[in-house]
């Protein structure tokens, strides 16, 4: 959010950015559901009830992933379209999307929108935001575009040619959205991608297209503009791309090295395992696609996922959790306590103390959040606290990955998890910022006191 006089004309204004973003996915929401509840949105004639639809309309939106229904053996066409449509604006941003109307539409875009768009995709600046818009859907629709082609030659000569071109745009924008959900309940229902364990076309384009879609708008703008001349990243770049590597590389060794060398796994050719390996250190930041039944991983890997579930993805991305930037700043504070430094640095450049204190919120916030959330639903509805903390995981990360829980939990659970699902879809500070009013400038300060740590 804009502080001092950058935006003098707005400091009155009673709605800010926050409210406006929180309340316009809130508007998304309820809009799917109201449609998701029409008569053939599902298979069945009688729609959805209002408590599935609005479950299903909320994950879409927060692009989790979570259901209730196997996505293709309850939903129309039309749900599916639905569905579809909902991951893409949620994914996007409804304030992107908005502001890519008023573009077509050839509407002046004001200060104020302009504003409103910079707290939306986490801009450092308003200078340059129209044009940062064109960029981001001309980018995300193109990567959609050639990810939806690929995966048509698989599932064209598997489905048909209609059927097949439908599957590949809707996993393709699934996919890039992180949003987990499919539509290969038509082999078994739940399913997910566990046909597809040992094919490289579709689990990997499926990993890439949820990786570019976690690093960030902003960080693929430093990528055009500097090409792989990477000293020139800004250093919020920086910190993404070297997190995402580390954490996709600890997944990948430790699923390779010790996961899928477990007696459950021993049918898996190596080449499957390798397979496997990379796509689950992948999904769980934050697409909630699988390739294997993650009720067979041993609680060690069930553990892992909780974490990286956490964690998701990166600021102003289609992804969720409380980010790799917050992840690395906390990190960064730890080896500065170790190497008895006052502030922490990376690449040249020192941490800002503004970005130390909302890491330190973030991650608290969502810790907090997270295992609230499980305890409760493990003693609502009886289910084991691992399983119950990887739903709530999932939920509060935006992910989508089950172990099978989901369509059994209570309806005071299913209630837990929309609120996770939108809280972490939103973003917490985005949350803060809407529900609290901004304090007035410190004119004085109490005296200082040292309190002892650890």
């Amino acid at each position: 959010m804009l502080r001092g006089d950058s935006v003098p004309s707005f400091k009155h204004d009673r709605v800010t950015p926050a409210q406006i973003i929180i309340l316009g996915f809130l508007l998304l929401i309820f809009t799917g559901a109201v449609l998701l509840m029409l008569p053939f949105s599902t298979q069945e004639p009688g729609g959805a009830s209002f408590g599935d639809a609005l479950f299903t309309a909320t994950s879409a939106t927060c692009v989790t992933g979570l259901v209730l229904h196997d996505t293709a053996l309850y939903w129309s066409t039309f749900g599916q379209l639905v569905i579809l449509l909902l991951i893409q604006v949620g994914g996007m941003g409804v304030v992107t999307i908005a502001v890519a109307i008023f573009m077509f539409a050839g509407k002046r875009i004001g200060l104020k929108q302009r504003w409103v768009m910079q707290e939306s995709i986490s801009a450092p600046q308003v200078g340059g935001i129209v044009r940062m818009t064109g960029f981001i859907l001309k980018t995300a629709f193109l990567i959609e575009g050639v990810g939806a082609l690929l995966l048509a030659l698989r599932f064209c000569p598997q489905f048909g040619l209609g059927r097949g071109l439908w599957y590949a745009v809707f996993h393709s924008v699934s996919a890039f959205c992180n949003a987990g959900f499919d539509l290969m309940g038509v082999n078994s229902p739940f399913s997910s991608l566990t046909d597809y364990v040992g094919d490289p076309l579709v689990s990997n384009v499926i990993a890439f297209l949820i990786i570019i879609g976690g690093v960030g708008f902003l960080t693929w703008n430093d990528i055009r503009e500097h090409k792989l001349h990477f000293r020139r990243y800004r250093l919020q770049s920086k910190l993404i791309l070297t997190t995402t590597l580390a954490l996709i590389l600890t997944g990948l060794l430790f699923f390779l090295l010790y996961e899928f060398e477990q007696g459950q796994w021993v049918d898996m050719s190596l080449w499957e395992r390798i397979n496997a390996a990379f796509f689950q250190s992948v999904t769980p930041r934050t697409a909630g696609f699988n390739t294997v039944d993650l009720t067979g991983l041993s609680q060690p890997a069930q553990l892992l996922i909780i974490l990286l579930m956490l964690v998701g993805g990166s600021p102003g991305s289609t992804a969720g959790g409380f980010k790799t930037t917050t992840l690395a700043v906390m990190l960064l504070g730890i080896r500065a306590v170790f190497r008895h430094k006052e502030r922490p640095q990376c690449f040249g450049r020192r941490i800002a103390d503004e970005s130390i204190r909302n890491a330190s919120a973030i991650f608290l916030l969502y810790l907090l959040l997270f295992l609230t959330g499980g305890i409760l639903i493990c003693c609502i509805d009886g289910v084991p606290l691992m399983a119950a903390l990887f739903e709530a995981a999932s939920a509060i990360g935006t992910v989508g990955l089950s172990l099978g829980i989901t369509p059994e939990l209570s309806g005071a659970s299913r209630l837990i998890l929309i609120f996770l699902m939108y809280f972490g879809r939103v973003g917490g500070l985005t949350m803060i910022y809407a529900v609290t009013a901004k304090g007035a400038p410190e004119l004085s300060q109490f005296p200082q006191e040292r309190v002892t740590i650890g």
